[in-house]
């Protein structure tokens, strides 16, 4: 697992992962996997497609799970 890339999702999380801890986490993620930092030109439209994706794939996951004995969220 990539280290830089946090839990979020409670209770590690105290609150609800923001947009940004999402977004942060995708680019980690891919950059883990692809083994760039920074994609050259010809491979950037790649690259933004698959943090997106993550990002979407990530928001789905903690909307989805049940952290049992967590507070129950209201939102």
């Amino acid at each position: 697992m990539c280290r830089s890339i946090k839990t979020l999702r409670p209770p590690a999380l105290p609150e609800e992962a923001t947009e940004e801890d999402i977004l942060a986490a995708a680019l980690q993620f891919v950059r883990k996997v692809s083994g760039f930092r920074a994609p050259a030109a010809h491979n950037q439209e790649v690259f933004d497609r698959a943090v997106d994706e993550i990002a979407e794939a990530t928001a789905r996951l903690l909307d989805g799970l049940e952290v049992r004995g967590a507070p129950v969220r209201t939102s």
